[in-house]
């Protein structure tokens, strides 16, 4: 004798209706997050525009990208900024060279392996620290160690040191916010293979997280890229090409902005536009790079 069993019938769930007051909060809160982006927005676009459509001319001289102002007078129209991108691409360089594996390392040491000690806890201090130390301060503290305690003249070098200062914060915060990211199962799952750690921080762990790292040092370049104190304080401004990176003065875009601000001319209003949107165009490129060297990355990794 078979019995059975009557079971109750599912009830389809029931949905509230949405009330009116719910629905005006909803549209209240999206129309002022609408407005606030159009706000951000509006200056942002107005200064593009302004830059663009006064140092377009500039770039559309034949001479711009491939001679430099040696030997031109303040009012003589023509000449470019060959020397000075040289500089910035120079010393933007040798700030990178130091500032990305010193920073990245860093932000590796705080996510995998300081947990709550206290040399982790300093290092996170010395960081916060760092992120708020303005650029003249920096360039200062470079002018009385590098030059006044070690005796070594003003120089690209210098300059570079104090932008590695200002570099090495934002690249081990953006990291550290990026290496967080990571599931953590990805890290136990290698763990469970035998994997050692160093090996799955190599192979997992950063390939997982190098789009949005390539980003944050993108942006920390961009940065440094457009100071002027530590160019007034470490090297000065030259007309003229100079690749010597410990010695001489170097000139830099910033640097050829600031130069050209005691210029009334019409010359020197053309080149201070036109370096500004030179230094635009070369950190949009980079971050352009950054994007298509992420996406490969993460296309070569799958």
């Amino acid at each position: 004798m078979t019995t059975t069993t009557l079971k109750s019938p599912v009830k389809a769930p029931t949905f509230q209706r949405v009330s009116g007051a719910r629905r005006i909060k909803d549209v209240a809160a999206t129309v002022l997050v609408s407005l606030s982006v159009l706000v951000a927005l509006v200056p942002l676009a107005w200064v593009l525009f302004t830059v663009i459509a006064k140092g377009l001319p500039a770039l559309l001289s034949p001479t711009w990208f491939t001679h430099s102002l040696s030997g031109l007078t303040a009012s003589s129209m023509g000449g470019g900024v060959y020397h000075a991108i040289i500089g910035t691409l120079l010393q933007g360089l040798v700030c990178a060279v130091i500032s990305i594996p010193l920073g990245v390392f860093v932000a590796i040491y705080l996510v995998e392996y300081a947990g709550k000690s206290k040399l982790g806890r300093i290092t996170t201090f010395m960081v916060d620290i760092l992120s708020g130390v303005p650029s003249i301060v920096a360039a200062l503290f470079i002018y009385a160690l590098w030059v006044a305690t070690f005796g070594m003249p003003k120089s690209a070098f210098a300059v570079s040191l104090a932008l590695v200062l200002l570099m090495v914060p934002v690249v081990v915060r953006s990291t550290e916010e990026m290496l967080r990211i990571v599931p953590q199962d990805l890290r136990e799952a290698s763990y469970a293979l035998g994997v050692p750690k160093w090996k799955t921080i190599a192979r997992i762990v950063l390939p997982t997280s190098l789009a949005g790292i390539i980003t944050g040092i993108m942006l920390a370049l961009a940065r440094v890229m457009g100071e002027t104190a530590p160019l007034l304080i470490l090297v000065g401004y030259a007309p003229f090409i100079n690749f010597n990176l410990f010695g001489g003065e170097m000139a830099t875009l910033p640097g050829l902005m600031v130069a050209e601000m005691n210029n009334p001319t019409e010359a020197g209003s053309m080149r201070i536009w036109g370096a500004a949107l030179t230094l635009i165009l070369i950190i949009a490129i980079l971050n352009i790079a950054a994007k298509l060297i992420g996406r490969l990355s993460q296309v070569g990794s799958k």
